[in-house]
């Protein structure tokens, strides 16, 4: 990089530590080398001296001097931003978590659909053209993750390698970790959640509610949840892992507990007697933390996601270590 740089910092990156900022952008610069240029003074926040766990807020000015290192390092979480401005193929470069011959696994950010529908410009399925190979085979979507949720996806590479992972969704030898932060903490450290579903329509588009057994067009849905960490009574960091498959599954399974998932536009109801906490977005807290499943060739795929930078930033502001997470990713 030659020169000196001066970088806004971007309203996901909201209460980030100046230490994490410079991973996510600079992944290749070390820590001993980071605290040298801080007590250097070379970086600066606004025109001030800053340490390591200086919080950063969005607008502000991060100076950075010349690096040895890759200035435009595309990697770390997707911005806001970047949705608008990148390529197709750009953006997919940078989700990308894995790859092989027969599979690309992606890191999907959250506000970006996977498939189209009312109201959606871009989404995954449509941006995969832009990997078309020499064939002319475009990778295929073997299953899906809301938009709002951010996380692992798989992807097919080969009508082969799709037909095998989607059986392998379909007979549930699928192992899938998900991450979510709720309102309050719940009274059992684990459990199960067991209920019928059903769509309905609303003025705000489909919505799940939990149904009657037998109710027409219900469908029953199992998931398991643990507790990792909390914050005082006010929230828990979940664990969450969906047996079946259904529509917004997790997150009507958390209001169904008593515990909605924060930020969640459809399903988290506001409630007067509860403050929404100072410096966390309110934007879905629920990612598709990890994935455990049959590889088309042989053997198990696992590959886990990190989060996204509204998480990362809530997690920072809790308090939380992501290592407490690490019990099921070994």
């Amino acid at each position: 990089m030659a020169g000196v740089e001066h970088i806004k910092v971007d309203a996901d990156e909201a209460g980030m530590r100046l230490d994490r900022w410079f991973k996510v952008h600079f992944p290749g610069l070390g820590f001993g080398a980071l605290q040298k240029l801080l007590r250097s003074g070379q970086v600066r926040v606004d025109g001030g001296r800053a340490k390591s766990d200086t919080r950063v807020q969005p607008g502000q000015m991060i100076r950075v001097p010349p690096l040895d290192v890759d200035a435009k390092a595309k990697t770390g979480p997707i911005a806001g931003k970047d949705l608008k401005h990148s390529g197709d193929g750009e953006l997919l470069s940078r989700m990308l978590l894995y790859e092989d011959d027969k599979v690309f696994v992606l890191n999907k950010p959250a506000g970006l659909a996977v498939q189209g529908g009312s109201g959606v410009s871009r989404h995954i399925d449509k941006m995969l053209e832009a990997w078309t190979n020499k064939k002319g085979e475009k990778p295929r979507l073997v299953h899906r993750i809301d938009r709002d949720t951010s996380g692992v996806l798989v992807v097919a590479r080969s009508r082969g390698a799709a037909q095998k992972l989607t059986a392998a969704f379909r007979e549930r030898d699928t192992h899938k970790i998900y991450w979510s932060l709720v309102k309050g903490v719940p009274r059992k450290h684990e459990d199960k959640i067991s209920t019928w579903l059903v769509k309905e329509q609303t003025p705000d588009g489909d919505r799940m509610r939990v149904a009657k057994h037998g109710e027409e067009g219900a469908d029953h849905a199992v998931s398991y949840y643990r507790v990792i960490d909390t914050a005082a009574q006010n929230l828990a960091w979940l664990e969450m892992e969906p047996y079946t498959g259904r529509t917004h599954q997790l997150r009507v399974h958390a209001l169904y507990m008593g515990h909605p998932i924060i930020g969640d536009p459809k399903y988290f109801i506001d409630d007067p007697n509860w403050d929404f906490p100072g410096g966390i977005q309110k934007r879905l807290h629920l990612h598709a933390r990890s994935i455990d499943i049959p590889h088309p060739s042989g053997g198990r795929l696992k590959v886990t996601a990190p989060l996204p930078p509204h998480m990362v930033q809530s997690w920072n502001l809790l308090g939380f270590d992501e290592a407490d997470g690490a019990r099921d990713e070994e």
